[in-house]
C-alpha cells in the first residue's frame, strides 16, 4: 500500500464516475447506508463521510483502532479513502505509526472488506463525494 505518494493530483479530484460508483457501492450495503434517512448498521453511515474526522458518526461504536486514528488528526479526503479502500487495518496502522503513536496502532477495524479495484475504489469515492457536502 502506497500511504505516501498520493493517489490523486492536487485539485484533480478522484477520476471516478459516481453512476459506477453507485453500481460499486452496493457492494458495501452489507455494512453501510448512505443519504438523508441512511442508518448505521454493521458499519456507520458514509453520508458527510467526506471532512469528517475518523471514527466520529453520531450513535456508532466505533474501533478503538478507528477511533485513535480521528483523535490524531485522520480527516477523510478523497485521497486518504482511495488508500484506505485496499487494505483499512494497514491504513490505519501505518496513519497512526506516521503520527508517533505506534502505541495505538492496535487492534483491528470493524471494517473487513477490501477494495483493490482502483477505478471502482475512483468510482465509488465520486458517488460517496456527491453525499458529503463538506467535499472540496
Amino acid at each position: 500500500m502506497a500511504v505516501a505518494s498520493p493517489s490523486f493530483a492536487a485539485g484533480e479530484g478522484s477520476g471516478g464516475d459516481p453512476a459506477k460508483g453507485k453500481q460499486v457501492f452496493k457492494q458495501c450495503m452489507m455494512c453501510h447506508r448512505i443519504g438523508p434517512d441512511a442508518k448505521n448498521m454493521v458499519g456507520p453511515v458514509l453520508t458527510g463521510v467526506i471532512g469528517r474526522h475518523s471514527g466520529t458518526y453520531p450513535g456508532y461504536s466505533y474501533s478503538p483502532l478507528n477511533k485513535h486514528a480521528g483523535e490524531n488528526g485522520l480527516v477523510w479526503s478523497e485521497d486518504l479513502i482511495y488508500q484506505y479502500l485496499p487494505d483499512p487495518n494497514a491504513f490505519l496502522k501505518k496513519f497512526l505509526t506516521d503520527k508517533g503513536k505506534a502505541d495505538l496502532a492496535t487492534g483491528t477495524t470493524k471494517m473487513t472488506f477490501k477494495l483493490a479495484n482502483e477505478q471502482k475504489r475512483k468510482d465509488v469515492i465520486a458517488y460517496i463525494k456527491t453525499f458529503s457536502p463538506n467535499a472540496k
